[in-house]
């Protein structure tokens, strides 16, 4: 046998062993359960790992949209008309979050931080000034002063209501973008806070919130179990808040929205806490979408987070007065806003009643534009677009005592709703990328041994075949056929005979 046919044949035997090895390391899930295993140990709250200094300080820019609904008929709806509300925004601010005080507990097993927020205005992604644009919306203090005394004797709520309307109180306030949201010393507070030091003087639907935080975190770092990657512990040292009705309805679930668990499944509810609702909602999946040429799953709120307890039990808790229950689309939270009839919703009434979207007129709840969501790879669990959407409404009831209230009715009155946004940056993108590029070589390695290894036994095969045929091609190359026979020719037929000569007799 040639040396070119023993190494046809030991290529031949080689992709058999290449095959079978292949498939092997497939049933056996080995380099499958590597990468796995990897990601498991990299993505955990711990120093070193690869997510760790970017959960303390994300690099992807965070953009808070503010817009308003500005009231163009409010003198007509005291009257009983119709309210009538103009879109302005937004108003466009730049969102800093570091994590500060970042202390690791209980033997490293779980976190603690603080994430204060600083706002810097940026006039470029903005459709006006908010220190020269004006809004004309419900007077908020006048409001929660009137329902903090709803309860009170009429022989208090009179003299209180007399004096209200000698300073100029009224339903209807006009401030500007900026008195509205980081506060104003309103008159009514200021005077208020004179009898009773404890009452601040001064309003912002964002006072006190540039560079203040939501309490402190106790995160699990994922160390003992991937499936518990930053999720919450603690809220403020408590592992249950005492806000609501229900033990379920004051559970702290889930993460905070920033990092979730490798591996995500279609299938999963993802839980999130909000401090600003004061409760936890959950997500689920809606579809697939890709961002910056990552792959991802997007993960929106169903309409049952924010149901009325009729339409979803669990929602039972979040109704302190069973007299006033809301319907769906809408979740009171006045108990954690110090009484102030505060109402959250997401925008535009979006999932929720229609009935809250007839009552205003300049509202139309649209999907896409309205609609919270969180697109991560399901991979690594890394968020790689996410927008929180939330509406901030007033409860306008009728207050008996206060002449000013005599034609409410019980309206959800729209005032703002925020956009709070963030898309991987391209430096994050490229090291996602890399990373999912090597994560999926990695896996795949079994099917690459086994392709070629199919590719070489093919390649092993029309070598033989050829090679046979050449054999084959040679032998009848060399092979004897007949000679056609000449003329006699004396000469050629005895031959020639040389140096001898004919003997004569």
């Amino acid at each position: 046998m040639s040396r070119s046919s023993c190494a046809v044949y030991a290529s031949a035997i080689i992709s058999v062993h290449l095959i079978i090895i292949g498939i092997a390391l497939l049933v056996a899930g080995v380099f499958q359960t590597l990468i796995n295993d990897r990601l498991k140990g990299e993505i955990t709250l711990t120093e070193g790992s690869k997510v760790f200094g970017t959960w303390k300080n994300p690099p992807p820019p965070v953009f808070m949209e503010f817009f308003f609904f500005n009231v163009t008929n409010p003198d007509e709806f005291l009257a009983g008309a119709k309210p009538q509300v103009t879109h302005m925004g937004p108003y466009t601010y730049r969102e800093y979050r570091p994590k500060a005080n970042v202390t690791f507990v209980e033997n490293g097993t779980k976190v603690s931080a603080l994430t204060p927020k600083t706002f810097v205005f940026v006039p470029e992604m903005s459709a006006g000034d908010p220190s020269v644009d004006n809004i004309t919306t419900v007077n908020i203090p006048a409001v929660a002063v009137m329902n903090k005394l709803r309860d009170v004797s009429f022989w208090v709520k009179t003299p209180i209501s007399v004096f209200m309307n000698s300073i100029g109180t009224s339903m209807f306030m006009t401030h500007t973008v900026d008195e509205l949201l980081w506060g104003f010393k309103d008159p009514l507070l200021s005077r208020l806070s004179k009898v009773k030091p404890e009452v601040e003087e001064y309003f912002g639907l964002m006072l006190n919130k540039n560079g203040s935080h939501d309490g402190e975190f106790v995160y699990l770092t994922g160390e003992q179990s991937y499936l518990e990657y930053g999720r919450i512990d603690t809220w403020k040292g408590q592992k249950l808040m005492t806000f609501w009705g229900t033990n379920q309805s004051n559970m702290i679930n889930g993460t905070d929205g920033s990092a979730f668990h490798p591996f995500l499944t279609k299938e999963e509810r993802l839980d999130v806490f909000t401090a600003d609702l004061c409760r936890s909602i959950y997500m689920l999946f809606e579809k697939e979408v890709e961002v910056k040429g990552i792959p991802a799953y997007r993960y929106t709120p169903p309409r049952d987070v924010l149901a009325s307890g009729k339409n979803n039990p669990e929602n039972e808790g979040f109704c302190l007065d069973k007299n006033k229950c809301l319907d769906d689309g809408v979740l009171n939270v006045a108990v954690c806003r110090k009484g102030a009839p505060v109402v959250v919703s997401f925008p535009h009434f979006h999932l929720g009643d229609q009935k809250y979207v007839d009552a205003i007129e300049g509202l139309k709840p649209i999907h896409d534009q309205h609609q919270t969501f969180l697109d991560l790879n399901p991979t690594t669990g890394v968020p790689v677009r996410a927008c929180k959407r939330a509406q901030i409404n007033i409860l306008l009831e009728r207050v008996p005592g206060f002449p000013m209230t005599r034609m409410l009715n019980g309206t959800i009155f729209p005032v703002m709703f925020l956009n709070e946004s963030v898309t991987i940056d391209d430096a994050s993108a490229a090291r996602l990328h890399n990373l999912l590029s090597i994560a999926t070589i990695v896996a795949n390695f079994p099917f690459i041994l086994i392709a070629l290894g199919v590719i070489l036994f093919l390649i092993s095969i029309l070598l033989i075949i050829r090679s046979r045929q050449r054999k084959t091609t040679a032998k009848n190359d060399t092979s004897y056929s007949p000679v056609s026979a000449k003329a006699d020719d004396p000469a050629e037929k005895n031959g020639t005979f040389i140096g001898m000569t004919p003997v004569k007799s």
